[in-house]
């Protein structure tokens, strides 16, 4: 009898486990639910670019896709015509010089130009270099490079910029030290950004955040802008995608899980959001075209007409959206992983 009910209550105590890790299962899968339909909530119909790819890297599906047998890859840079992108000016002081897919901004001053990113080696020289003259500045004139993170598609060209028109380069420490391990071309190590960093130039002044995350070193930036005059000031979210998810070597340590970098991330988009609040942040741009919707926008700016409202003017409500919605997916990511 006595070994009766020894079975009895191990039975119960192992039912009783079992609906309780049912139980945290779905309730956090309730809560990851929950997360990405805030995200879904605060992109709405304008933010459904960055929305796609961060929820969809935070929860991945239950059953993934079939991989596709890669393509042959070609010696060199891709072709020009698969990435150039016209120049365009966006705002009186703030120019577009990216890529078809990546962001250069350029900040005109009345001492020089401030850039923003550098993207690749092989595209600097045609879209920065090119750009500018294109739109009749002149190249010779760009005093800083803040770069926003340290990776390729942004970092590329800075050395050029460097080395051709000695042009200072800046990124934050961690970042630096990112670079120094990697293989790709790669600036003169030089100016080392700091947390609330103000950059003057010409009486022209960016303020620049580390927003860990993306990577260790990630800046993010505050820029004062005019539209025919009339002030605004665009955030620039340094960091987007959640690459941990897919480069794990290059991210996931025993000290630094899944966990830190959704803790991380989502830290450092709180904290942003709260400071472009508090500077009256209305309009956002991005490093890639497709986050801040640039490949819309530019060709809604060529259209527009006198009178009408700027694209990239998106009020306050629309840019605390935006960080809400990365915020969000970096939740939806914490809320499934251990």
């Amino acid at each position: 009898m006595r070994t009766r009910l020894v079975e009895v209550s191990l039975a119960i105590a192992a039912a009783s486990g079992f609906g309780a890790t049912r139980t945290m299962a779905q309730s956090s899968a309730n809560r990851v639910e929950a997360h990405v339909a805030a995200a879904k909530a605060a992109a709405g119909t304008d933010f459904g670019g960055v929305f796609n790819r961060l929820c969809a890297e935070a929860v991945p599906p239950a059953t993934p896709a079939a991989p596709r047998p890669a393509a042959p890859r070609q010696a060199g840079p891709p072709p020009r015509s698969e990435w150039h992108a016209e120049p365009a000016k966006v705002f009186d002081n703030l120019y577009f010089l990216g890529q078809t897919e990546y962001s250069v901004w350029a900040v005109t001053t009345s001492a020089g130009i401030i850039l923003v990113d550098a993207i690749f080696d092989y595209s600097v020289d045609d879209e920065v270099v090119g750009g500018l003259k294109k739109l009749g500045l002149d190249p010779a004139t760009i005093k800083y490079v803040v770069i926003s993170h340290g990776h390729s598609d942004h970092s590329g060209g800075a050395k050029y910029l460097q080395d051709r028109f000695n042009a200072r380069v800046i990124l934050t420490a961690a970042d630096w030290d990112l670079l120094d391990k990697t293989t790709q071309t790669r600036p003169r190590r030089d100016m080392v950004a700091k947390d609330g960093q103000k950059l003057t130039l010409g009486g022209t002044t960016l303020t620049l955040y580390n927003t860990p995350g993306h990577t260790l070193g990630t800046i993010s930036t505050l820029i004062p802008v005019t539209d025919h005059g009339t002030p605004h000031v665009a955030a620039s979210w340094g960091g987007t995608a959640f690459n941990w998810m897919g480069n794990r070597a290059a991210y996931i340590t025993p000290d630094r899980p899944d966990r830190f970098w959704f803790e991380t991330y989502s830290a450092s988009a709180r904290r942003f959001k709260d400071i472009t609040a508090q500077a009256g942040a209305d309009v956002i741009i991005a490093n890639h075209t497709v986050f801040d919707g640039s490949k819309t926008k530019l060709p809604a700016l060529e259209r527009r007409k006198p009178g009408e409202r700027h694209p990239y003017v998106i009020g306050t409500e629309g840019v605390q959206r935006y960080l809400t919605v990365v915020d969000e997916c970096a939740q939806a990511g914490l809320a499934r992983v251990p």
